[in-house]
């Protein structure tokens, strides 16, 4: 299986680095007290640092705002998903528990200021990418069952023709929930040559987590010369 980022995607964001990693195995319906710790600790400190704080005008936030612009996707009406998390804390409300992977994501994401997806693999549909939609293209938002026909030529995650999150980081969809029974998962940390280190080190915190577990575990990356990450 393949994750491909499309030439249209580098062609607008040239300098857009991505951190992968592909888990097999994950006990989605384990309680982990690091991750329960981790959670409480970096939402703290992510409360003292944004609470209050034009969260917009961030100088981790405005790369990805600068970004949705050259993508054609108004970050004022379209907030990346990094963006809409601080954005919610800035405000004094605290953020959900979900289950133990979605809350793992979260916490590395507070903590590194970083978009960071989970994907359950077994709802592919072939290989995932990051292209323009088509026609052909369908999403089914959270909690519906209604599906609704991305903007052709809007850049999506998408496997098949099944759209797992509408507008690069913007919002993720019904069949790209991460449920229980979700034990195989990939995860797309979204940044920039720009912090490509803070992209790393998020990736090498999560993948040491992963192989404590004894879980099988593959990483690497995607950029505009390495646009195709592999895995069996």
């Amino acid at each position: 299986m393949k994750f491909i980022v499309s030439k249209d995607f580098f062609d607008k964001v040239s300098d857009a680095y991505f951190g992968v990693i592909v888990v097999k195995g994950f006990d989605n319906t384990k309680n982990y007290s690091f991750i329960d710790e981790e959670f409480d600790k970096n939402l703290d400190k992510c409360k003292s640092e944004f609470l209050g704080v034009k969260v917009k005008e961030s100088d981790l936030i405005i790369p990805y705002r600068n970004a949705f612009l050259e993508l054609g996707i108004n970050p004022n009406k379209y907030m990346c998903s990094i963006e809409a998390l601080m954005t919610r804390i800035s405000k004094g409300h605290d953020i959900p528990r979900i289950n133990s992977i979605v809350d793992l994501c979260n916490s590395l994401s507070l903590k590194y200021t970083l978009p960071i997806g989970a994907h359950d693999i077994d709802n592919f549909n072939g290989d995932i990418e990051i292209r323009c939609a088509n026609s052909n293209d369908t999403f089914v938002p959270f909690n519906s069952e209604e599906e609704e026909v991305p903007d052709e030529g809007e850049f999506v995650y998408v496997s098949g023709n099944e759209v797992k999150t509408r507008r690069w980081t913007w919002r993720q969809g019904e069949k790209s929930k991460l449920t229980l029974e979700s034990t195989n998962l990939f995860i797309p940390i979204d940044g920039f040559m720009s912090n490509k280190d803070k992209v790393e080190a998020l990736k090498d915190e999560l993948v040491s987590f992963l192989k404590s577990e004894n879980l099988e575990v593959v990483s690497g990356f995607v950029d505009k010369k390495h646009p195709i990450f592999e895995w069996n």
